[in-house]
């Protein structure tokens, strides 16, 4: 699947940050990339079912987390300058480079930047929840319409530009992260929550053992329409409520486990979008080298740890030196004042 999320966030210009968020941002990155580590190694069971089980909430954490730390989102210069060189100028510039190797490879150079590929989809679908941000904030009740608009966009085959499947099938979890307060996430923070937590993480995954090989992988990508997976509407949409409801159940989960303590990763977490954007260049190069050794249980073990390690290095200082003009552009230079109508 490509994929995320995850994620350069705008925080609130504040003294101190809040470590449980940068936490929860780096663990969800770590998933991520061990997520499209073990992508190749499916014929493995446990690798199919641990593909499964991630796939199933680590992007719409990920954007529970981006709609929630962009509740402050309006049309004003400075945010619509944030949103063109955090999100608009990255996509083209990963877009792009992500086809290089395509031309390299196979004398093939094909770019569409209406159509996503491979994990840039994640930043134009959140451009397009971010634009709309004002008007969900607006509605009497967002979620309910959100997920109408999940279930809705399942019986339609639209077009592959815009993400456009992606963009309204994980809709509801934007829409989610926007209804959350400060105080929905102390809650979670609570003793008993946390092991309740624990508790629906480890059924998570041995729910995901039992059913991995039952379930069509397409229903975890959003990728396509209930037809085209090769069910009818009714039955699709249901397949999909369930799906947006364990995300949300497991997204919650995760949270409620994440430290809220500053730890050795909190810093990391502060560039997320470095590991994500960067970390399909080395996936790819490393598919290549998979031998004998990586198609055993042991080997996904190693294959996934090495995620871990990937995803640190990727949001260090060094690398992000080196990469920030690809990932965070300065382009105070592309915008000027304001214009208004007389």
């Amino acid at each position: 699947m490509s994929v995320t999320a995850p994620v350069r966030m705008a925080f609130p210009r504040e003294s101190v940050r809040d470590p449980f968020f940068d936490n929860a941002k780096f663990l969800a990155i770590t998933l991520v990339v061990s997520g499209h580590l073990i992508e190749d190694l499916r014929d493995v069971p446990v690798a199919h079912a641990a593909y499964f089980y991630v796939y199933v909430f680590h992007m719409p954490l990920f954007i529970v987390l981006s709609g929630y730390l962009s509740r402050n989102f309006t049309f004003s210069s400075g945010k619509a300058r944030k949103l063109i060189s955090a999100l608009a100028v990255p996509y083209v510039i990963f877009e792009v480079a992500y086809a290089l190797p395509r031309l390299i490879m196979y004398g093939k150079l094909d770019i569409s930047l209406l159509d996503p590929y491979y994990l840039t989809w994640f930043l134009m679908s959140l451009f397009l929840w971010r634009l709309s941000t004002p008007v969900w904030q607006q509605l009497r009740w967002p979620l309910a319409i959100a997920v109408g608009l999940s279930l809705v966009s399942g019986t339609s085959a639209l077009p592959d530009e815009l993400s456009m499947n992606r963009t309204f099938g994980l809709l509801p979890f934007y829409v989610l992260g926007l209804m959350l307060r400060p105080d929905h996430f102390a809650w979670l923070r609570r003793r008993a929550v946390r092991a309740a937590g624990a508790v629906t993480l480890a059924a998570g995954a041995a729910v995901a053992l039992l059913v991995h090989t039952e379930v069509r992988t397409e229903w975890i990508r959003w990728r396509h329409a209930n037809e085209a997976i090769g069910v009818d509407d009714l039955t699709g949409s249901l397949i999909r409520l369930g799906m947006l409801a364990a995300g949300a159940l497991l997204v919650a989960a995760f949270l409620a486990v994440t430290p809220s303590r500053r730890t050795w990763y909190s810093g990391l977490g502060v560039a997320t979008m470095y590991a994500y954007l960067l970390h399909g260049f080395v996936v790819k190069i490393a598919e290549r080298f998979y031998g004998d050794w990586a198609v055993t249980p042991w080997g996904v073990a190693v294959v996934a740890l090495s995620g871990v390690g990937l995803a640190a290095v990727l949001c260090t200082p060094p690398v992000r030196a080196v990469t920030r003009w690809a990932v965070e552009p300065r382009m105070s230079w592309a915008f000027t004042r304001l214009r208004r109508p007389a």
